[in-house]
């Protein structure tokens, strides 16, 4: 058998089969179909120079944001809604790091002194 006839038994693709495929859809494409939000981080960016910069790159869609605006979020954009809602995210990370190291070990954030008649400083 030689390599032109390998070709020749191969199938042609119709419009029917193309349409019979699964067709693989990406996650926000399915949760638009189905109405649902949807957000996804596509990327994080930090500046070698300076670990403590960086940037996240989010997607969304329509839903996500309509869902925000519901919660009270307000903004010029989506952009700007989506930002304001990653920023209280990030915050209650930040706060329940915290309450937790804060239950830990109390004596690290808040400093305490007798100053005397049964009084106290608190810094």
């Amino acid at each position: 058998m030689s390599i032109f006839d390998r070709f020749k038994k191969k199938k042609t693709i119709t419009k029917q089969d193309v349409k019979d495929r699964p067709s693989k859809k990406s996650a926000k494409e399915i949760a638009n179909a189905a109405g649902e939000p949807y957000i996804n981080v596509l990327g994080l960016e930090v500046d070698p120079e300076n670990l403590h910069a960086g940037a996240f790159e989010l997607d969304w869609n329509d839903k996500f944001v309509s869902n925000l605006i519901r919660a009270g979020y307000r903004g010029k954009t989506d952009a700007d809604i989506v930002d304001q809602w990653f920023q209280t995210v990030c915050r209650n990370v930040v706060l329940e790091t915290y309450e937790q190291e804060q239950a830990i070990n109390p004596d690290r954030y808040i400093k305490s002194r007798d100053i005397g008649n049964g009084r106290r400083e608190v810094s």
